[in-house]
């Protein structure tokens, strides 16, 4: 491959994770645009070198024919291990607690793009380009699509002053007639007070969506923290 040809790969490698880091970035998630474009890039240098392997050891066993049962030459491998080591990266992005996992999604996105930069790096442009295009396509518009489509999810609410608080969670949950598919209760003791966290499992009517219902339980003034588990 020519120094020309080299770059063109690496620069299109740079662009396709760089778009997907940019998506990442703006929703403010673990891993952003330089992390995913130096994965992309990564992942097409040891594509670059997987090829220039081939490439002369091909080049050797047509120079010295009597070599061609000893040289060898799987391009497979160097790939396959870029698959199975960039797990590593994406293990850092995603964080577990007690009632819930955050990350997933970056850490896929990660993985896919080490994906964007082997394509890049052995030349497969049309792979490249397309696997950009639906991964981005992914990120950005099932969220969207999700939405629409009645789902359960969690709600944790964590307060003070259990019986007035319940009783107001309770009222506005009816009021807007949104159905609690199951509820979990723990009480821990934080400094001289109790505080209360419940996690509801619930099904909102279609005029409503989930931020509308935080900023209404927010305005609690008994209310300590109170959000919805991430996708």
């Amino acid at each position: 491959m020519t120094l020309l040809e080299i770059g063109g790969r690496l620069l299109l490698a740079l662009a396709l994770g760089g778009l997907v880091g940019f998506e990442r970035e703006f929703k403010n998630r673990p891993a952003g645009i330089k992390t995913h474009i130096l994965v992309a890039m990564g992942a097409c240098v040891i594509a670059l070198i997987q090829q220039e392997i081939t490439y002369q050891a091909l080049q050797t066993a047509t120079t010295y024919p009597n070599l061609v049962g000893v040289v060898r030459s799987d391009e497979a491998r160097l790939i396959a291990q870029v698959v199975s080591g960039v797990g590593f990266l994406g293990a850092g992005t995603i964080i577990v607690t007690k009632r819930s996992v955050i990350g997933l999604t970056t850490a896929a996105s990660i993985w896919a793009v080490a994906g964007l930069g082997l394509a890049c790096g052995m030349g497969y442009y049309d792979i490249a380009i397309m696997g950009s295009v639906g991964l981005l396509l992914a990120l950005t518009m099932m969220n969207r699509l999700i939405n629409k489509i009645p789902m359960s999810k969690k709600i944790e609410i964590k307060y003070t002053h259990k019986e007035e608080t319940q009783e107001y969670i309770h009222q506005y949950f009816k009021k807007n007639k949104i159905k609690v598919v199951d509820v979990n209760f723990t009480m821990e003791q934080s400094q001289d007070k109790k505080v209360y966290t419940n996690i509801y499992t619930v099904d909102l009517p279609h005029r409503l969506d989930y931020p509308q219902v935080i900023e209404d339980l927010s305005s609690l003034a008994h209310i300590v923290k109170i959000r919805t588990n991430k996708l």
